[in-house]
């Protein structure tokens, strides 16, 4: 017997797997951009699985990399990682960050990078400069730790948020 047999009014309950991905995509999440320059070429990944606040002492942050991202495997070598928490300000350049074609991802965008070589977005409420921590096996993903270096925050700056499979913004 599941968790859930047994209890009165449960129609709809499933466990398909597309089913699933539809659910997960109800729950509202930060965007944020990993980037450095590796090898002296600037390397940027979005992810909608940044989290915050895996640990306080020391500072962690953590998210997941896919098994079959080509990026990863690159960005996962630098020195240090900025991790740029997108604003309402990226919200048209979002695809391009994502895009699978490797040029031209940072066009038109302003940057800063630090002498690690961690790359932070103009715009962001929350700029974070990392190194990878940990590395775990989950599923079809590794849930990747970041210790977090140093770190800059813009109260004035509202975050995107990604739910439902496309990006918004917070009301006020």
């Amino acid at each position: 017997m599941t968790a859930m047999e047994g209890l009165e009014n449960l129609d709809g309950i499933t466990s398909d797997p597309g089913e699933m991905t539809r659910a997960f995509s109800g729950f509202p999440s930060g965007v944020a951009a990993l980037s450095a320059r590796v090898h002296g070429e600037p390397t940027v990944m979005i992810v909608s699985s940044f989290a915050v606040g895996v640990s306080h002492n020391p500072p962690m942050v953590s998210f997941a990399a896919q098994h079959t991202s080509t990026t990863w495997p690159v960005l996962s070598r630098a020195e240090a990682i900025g991790i740029s928490v997108l604003g309402e300000g990226h919200s048209d350049k979002a695809q391009q960050l994502a895009s699978r074609s490797k040029s031209g991802r940072f066009a038109d965008l302003g940057t800063v990078e630090a002498e690690s070589g961690a790359i932070f977005l103009e715009g962001a409420p929350v700029w974070l400069e990392c190194t990878v921590e940990h590395s775990y096996p989950a599923g079809d993903h590794d849930i990747i730790v970041l210790r977090v270096l140093a770190m800059r925050s813009d109260d004035e700056r509202s975050p995107l948020v990604w739910h439902r499979r496309t990006l918004k913004m917070l009301g006020s």
